[in-house]
């Protein structure tokens, strides 16, 4: 739905905002009768104005009213299916009607002190006012019910129609306020493709260092915000922290990649490099079947944060980053722990990461069935990904070679294909389990089992399936080499180990 492109909202445009506001809003228009009928007033705000002039799709409606919480609670026992009091310390009923979520909260008024973020909030009486508190002008329009004439006081349909971040206020004064909307500058520029005015920018800089008081896990959701944002916007969210210094302080490691230059001298820095991997990484995600996936896009931002403290000058006069992988996926492990990501991504970007490298190992001949089998028990179910953070890591623009090292990743994933297809190599597992082990070999639970395990399964990664008598033999022989007491004897004279 396009924007009004008026510098002012006369007749015309009212008439206009309101059609679009109808159309998205009748769900809320009934609401809004009910709230007039006890005398209150109630609007529209926030996102879902904007996302109506942007034709985004919303799947819950904000509204504020000047009526206090336990008054909204009385109206909207009346008249919603279901009501819940999840946010009502700070001002906020959540309702349902059908199908539709409303959040509806009261006008407030908030002052900061200098060593938080959380404010001391008062309950006010102006819609203005409320408005006044949010953090871009973007945001701070709204819609009387059931009027829906549009309220817009600070110009955010201006600022919409330009695709500019403002704040209503001085950018100081809000990022003062409330350090965390220097992050969610950088989300919404990704995820709106919107640029920030200069000042916004100034702001941001000179403030950044206010993120201190802003938790961890705050910090950590608008960069997964920023991160899964459409198209170019995770490219255009991080050159954003890096521009204006933020990321020095939440994401210091992308930063000093650029004063690394890589290996091939493809790129000016690493920094550069790494954009382009995340990018790439982006594009291929629905030739894998992926959605938006933070896990992988994480990792292709990080892949070579362990450059910097692995540089090292050849004598040709060239650099080289010996071991970056593995350096680099203990840095992401520390970051992402310290941003309080959950176990689960922190495991999967640093193990993606020390495993980006693997590929440049092989070649048409180079690679036995041995070698593709330990390649995709590594990876796990983290292949898919891996496959695509391989591809997107190719940012040469020497088409000959760029040519070879896709044809070498189409081959690697046709022959992983196959030997899946005969072996199923992901549900790959030693021929003999941990309990018929035991009874071979005489032993109770305890570590002897699992080294047996690991070298059962090192056979069959080595040579395929091995089947059970012949893994039998190969498990009496290991035990008698190793020595391990309660072995039931070495294997007959005519088997020797798949080792041998």
């Amino acid at each position: 739905m396009p924007v009004p492109d008026t510098p002012s909202i006369g007749p015309r445009e009212q008439k206009a905002a309101a059609a679009l506001l109808r159309v998205s809003a009748a769900p809320a228009l009934e609401l809004g009768r009910v709230f007039a009928g006890h005398g209150h007033q109630l609007a529209l705000v926030g996102g879902t104005v904007r996302d109506v002039f942007l034709g985004r799709e919303h799947s819950d409606l904000d509204l504020a009213t000047d009526a206090l919480p336990e008054q909204v609670l009385e109206i909207a026992q009346g008249w919603a299916d279901r009501v819940w009091q999840t946010g009502i310390e700070f001002g906020t009923v959540g309702m349902r009607k059908g199908p539709t979520v409303f959040e509806v909260t009261t006008y407030r008024n908030e002052t900061y002190r200098p060593e938080s973020r959380k404010p001391v909030t008062r309950y006010g009486t102006s819609l203005e006012e409320d408005l006044r508190r949010r953090d871009f002008t973007v945001n701070a329009m709204a819609a009387p019910l059931p009027s829906l004439q549009l309220t817009d006081p600070f110009g955010g349909l201006l600022d919409l129609r330009d695709k500019v971040l403002r704040t209503p206020g001085s950018p100081v004064d809000s990022f003062t306020d409330d350090a965390l909307r220097i992050m969610r500058a950088a989300r919404f520029a990704a995820q709106l493709g919107f640029a920030v005015a200069p000042e916004v920018a100034v702001a941001m800089h000179d403030l950044a260092g206010r993120l201190s008081v802003v938790s961890a896990e705050r910090i950590r959701d608008e960069l997964s915000k920023l991160m899964l944002a459409p198209g170019r916007g995770p490219v255009r969210g991080i050159e954003l922290l890096v521009d204006t210094g933020v990321a020095d302080v939440v994401l210091p490691e992308v930063p000093k990649l650029r004063l690394e230059t890589d290996e091939h001298m493809r790129h000016k820095d690493v920094y550069q490099h790494s954009l382009t991997v995340l990018q790439q990484s982006i594009d291929l995600e629905p030739r894998y079947g992926l959605e938006p996936d933070l896990v992988l896009r994480l990792a292709a931002l990080l892949h070579d944060i362990g450059k910097p403290k692995t540089r090292t000058l050849l004598p040709d006069g060239k650099v080289a980053f010996h071991h970056h992988e593995a350096v680099g996926a203990a840095m992401a492990r520390s970051r992402l722990k310290a941003l309080r990501f959950p176990a689960a991504v922190v495991d999967q970007v640093s193990t993606l990461i020390a495993l980006h490298l693997r590929f440049h190992g092989y070649g048409p001949g180079e690679w036995t069935d041995s070698a593709v089998r330990r390649y995709v028990r590594d990876a796990g179910p983290l292949l898919t990904r891996l496959h695509v953070l391989t591809r997107a890591d190719c940012t040469t623009r020497n088409k000959a070679k760029a040519a070879r090292l896709a044809l070498a990743q189409d081959g690697l994933e046709e022959r992983i294909a196959q030997l899946s297809a005969q072996e199923e190599l992901k549900k790959i597992r030693p021929d003999l389990d941990g309990h018929q082990i035991m009874q071979i070999l005489g032993l109770p639970p305890g570590r002897d089992v699992g080294r047996a395990l690991q070298y059962l399964l090192d056979l069959r990664m080595e040579h395929g399936p091995l089947g059970e008598e012949r893994a039998t033999h190969e498990l009496l022989g290991w035990a008698e080499r190793e020595g391990i007491s309660g072995a039931a004897g070495p294997p007959p004279d005519d088997s020797r180990p798949a080792s041998q």
